[in-house]
């Protein structure tokens, strides 16, 4: 088990439930934009947000920022650690450094030690696209153990500074590459992990690459926190995050839909139907499942798991509980309604 750190009043590590991040997508002196965006995340279900903060009108913007948000603020930092300085001085709840790249020895002190008074911590964040020079020409190539040698000199230069209150992050566009360093750190260490697949590109890729790289570590127990990285609105990185969690059966905050892939015993319009059950789920938060099946091949008896569910017939279909039949015979134009007066009562 990792050891645990506190992100405002999100616990990360030490067994505590994955927390989902996202970043925002504004520029960080915009206040208005950047706290409505940061609403508009929350709603989705983001528990950590981050913010650039690329020069020192971002970093006087954060003090507003955090006065009109709830969930944690997040501060990402390169190269100047007075912007550090400024924005823990404002209240930033944690702060992703690359200690390496901010200066010499007294300044990575100096961020140590205001995070160290301030109770925040420090994300290590390693990315194999700004992997240091000597590591590279050391391994020939961005790789595992080029990643994870890096991340234990940054954490290195916190420890000599007398700073343990430490998050690692390995990441890089390689989703082969970036299990493998997870899964190396962490046979090395006891830090916990914060997991991504950097510039994983758009939703169509980019969610494969999520799911397949955060998703497997996740299965294998790996993982403390998360980000899914898209080339889209950030909401939908929290989307799929939260698709990710259940699909590795470590969170169920709404229903999960499960639906067969259609045959040629299928006598039904399978396809829009499970579409239409899928849209109208978004208004339920219901901790459920709910199956759509073609056919009784499918039906009550392989999503018997399912809470709920509707099975397809010749034009007509059947509704479902617990593998129990409670409804024969529907039209097809009456099933998805049928199905969501019985969620209605659950």
């Amino acid at each position: 088990m990792t050891k645990q750190i506190m992100v405002g009043n999100v616990p990360v590590g030490g067994g505590a439930p994955v927390a989902i991040q996202s970043m925002c997508s504004t520029h960080t002196d915009d206040v208005e934009a950047t706290v409505a965006q940061i609403h508009r995340l929350e709603a989705a279900g983001c528990e950590i947000v981050r913010v650039a903060v690329p020069d020192m009108a971002a970093a006087h913007a954060i003090g507003a920022i955090k006065e009109r948000i709830s969930i944690p603020l997040v501060v990402d930092i390169h190269f100047n650690y007075r912007l550090a300085l400024e924005c823990i001085a404002a209240g930033a709840d944690k702060v992703r450094i690359n200690p390496g790249n901010i200066g010499d020895r007294d300044r990575v002190k100096a961020v140590a030690d205001a995070c160290r008074q301030k109770g925040i911590p420090i994300r290590i964040g390693v990315n194999g696209g700004s992997l240091e020079k000597p590591l590279l020409a050391k391994y020939g190539k961005v790789c595992p153990e080029a990643l994870v040698e890096s991340a234990f000199g940054h954490i290195r230069l916190l420890n000599e500074c007398d700073f343990d209150d430490i998050c690692v992050s390995l990441k890089s566009s390689s989703v082969p590459v970036t299990m493998a360093a997870y899964r190396l750190m962490s046979e090395r260490s006891d830090y916990p992990l914060h997991l991504g697949v950097t510039e994983a590109g758009t939703p169509t890729m980019g969610v494969i690459k999520s799911a397949m790289g955060i998703g497997g570590l996740l299965a294998m127990g790996i993982g403390d926190t998360l980000r899914v990285t898209l080339t889209a609105d950030p909401c939908e990185e929290v989307v799929a995050a939260k698709r990710i969690l259940q699909a590795a059966g470590l969170r169920q905050d709404g229903p999960n839909l499960i639906s067969c892939p259609t045959c040629g015993r299928t006598r039904i319009d399978l396809i829009p139907l499970a579409n239409q059950v899928e849209e109208r789920l978004k208004t339920v938060d219901k901790p459920i499942t709910v199956a759509v099946m073609g056919c009784v091949v499918n039906g009550p008896g392989e999503a018997s798991a399912a809470d709920v569910g509707i099975a397809g017939g010749d034009g007509m279909g059947f509704l479902f509980r617990h593998g129990e039949i409670i409804g024969k015979q529907i039209p097809e134009d009456r099933l998805v309604d049928e199905l969501f007066r019985v969620i209605d009562e659950l």
